[in-house]
């Protein structure tokens, strides 16, 4: 009796491992290969022949918690390529949605505020430091955003009361509506004051726009004075109008207190 009968009689369940295609089974081995009686194996999944001596036979239950039994330790290139680019691409794809997911850093009062440029709904670029010297509100928000629809006819009615003190508002669209349902949003509410197409690049900037409405004031020198995030009283983004305009004036006080006390400077 030869040795690949000997072990289909001695293993109740055995599989075969086919040195040449890789094919294995988990039946018993007559039932995935065909003997003969000159010592041979022919796989019954290749075709190949090779002699019993060739062909890797083992306990099934085994096998599978160690893996496939081989004459000295072969291994199917193609699978171990296979798996060693799908783990390269687990660990990609998972450092860089870890990065994406982590949040921005917050950005606080008195930061200088981060500068950008972006597209009005005219077309035209504006960018925020070109508004050095006024008091900017800059509002984030969009058209789907049900606290935007009461707040933004109090921002037309802010920039119409202090736009001549300084005041500038600049609404920034964060929704993904395009740019003709954004202009009729404004235009229905009578928008006075230039609304920008957002990118989020420019909400990660200013600490990720975590609610909407969000508005930033920004002194007269480019720094950050107030935030508020979430729909406020009027009375509350009034007060933080009048801090932005007042940075300017604060500043010539100082400068004005200092003179004072020191006295003219000496030729």
């Amino acid at each position: 009796m030869s040795s690949v009968e000997k072990s289909y009689e001695t293993v109740e369940k055995s599989y075969w491992y086919c040195p040449s295609c890789g094919a294995s089974s988990e039946k018993v081995l007559p039932a995935a290969s065909e003997m003969v009686s000159d010592g041979t194996v022919t796989c019954a999944v290749c075709g190949k022949v090779f002699q019993e001596s060739d062909v890797s036979i083992g306990n099934y239950d085994q096998a599978s918690k160690i893996g496939h039994p081989s004459r000295g330790g072969n291994r199917n290139p193609l699978a171990l390529v296979v798996v060693a680019v799908v783990a390269a691409a687990m660990l990609y794809f998972g450092f860089h949605m870890a990065r994406r997911s982590a949040p921005p850093p917050p950005i606080s009062k008195t930061s200088p505020a981060p500068d950008f440029t972006l597209e009005s709904l005219d077309g035209k670029s504006v960018r925020l430091s070109d508004l050095r010297g006024k008091a900017v509100l800059l509002n984030f928000w969009a058209t789907w955003c049900g606290p935007c629809k009461i707040e933004t006819p109090w921002l037309v009615e802010l920039q119409n009361q202090y736009g001549s003190q300084g005041l500038q508002v600049v609404g920034i669209a964060m929704d993904d509506s395009g740019k003709d349902e954004i202009a009729k949003f404004a235009k229905d509410m009578g928008v006075n004051y230039p609304v920008l197409m957002g990118k989020e690049a420019v909400g990660d900037a200013y600490g990720g726009v975590p609610a909407l409405p969000e508005s930033f004031f920004i002194g007269r020198d480019g720094k950050i004075v107030d935030k508020i995030i979430g729909l406020k009283g009027k009375g509350e983004i009034e007060d933080s109008i009048k801090k932005a305009l007042g940075t300017e004036s604060a500043k010539n006080e100082a400068l004005a207190r200092m003179l004072r006390e020191n006295g003219p400077a000496q030729k």
